[in-house]
């Protein structure tokens, strides 16, 4: 009798356990979250790589941090840089983009091949991601690139320019 009685209290034992794993809540409470504009620029990369010797830096700015990191693999060098932002920062960093002219920018062929550097945005917004490849080649529309470029280099270390 003794061991049925231990079986049955294991066994009580056990749903209970369980009907108190199941019955707990382990959704985590969610804050609202404000209405995001589906065409807000949420990500800008900026990246310069090739050349004979390897070299790349790249640049990633978000809405509260800019982070650089170059160097060059033919000699192993790698450094790296970061910043945190403010949202008057951020605005003034994308205030030159506009959105809808994202989709007439346009790419030319990768310099890579003969030594070149090839200069590469990715911006994301909430939407989409656009990606272009050496577009300065496209004047009329790279004005708002280049107008970002030069206000990231307010920001940026000389070294990372």
């Amino acid at each position: 009798m003794p061991t049925t009685k231990n079986i049955h209290l294991k066994i009580l034992f056990s749903i209970f356990l369980l009907s108190a794993f199941f019955s707990c809540d382990s959704k985590k409470s969610k804050e609202p979250v404000a209405f995001k504009n589906p065409n807000e620029i949420t990500f800008i990369r900026l990246s310069h790589i090739g050349g004979t010797m390897g070299e790349y830096r790249i640049i990633k700015v978000t809405e509260d941090s800019v982070f650089a990191e170059q160097g060059a693999t033919a000699n192993k060098t790698h450094k790296e840089w970061a910043t945190a932002i403010n949202s008057n920062a951020w605005k003034q960093l994308i205030s030159s983009i506009n959105i809808k002219d994202l989709d007439k920018i346009k790419s030319s062929p990768s310099q890579q091949s003969v030594d070149g550097i090839d200069e590469t945005f990715q911006i994301r917004t909430s939407k989409k991601i656009h990606i272009y490849v050496n577009s300065f080649a496209d004047p009329e529309h790279y004005k708002q690139l280049q107008q970002f470029k030069d206000q990231l280099d307010l920001i940026l270390p000389k070294e990372y320019k």
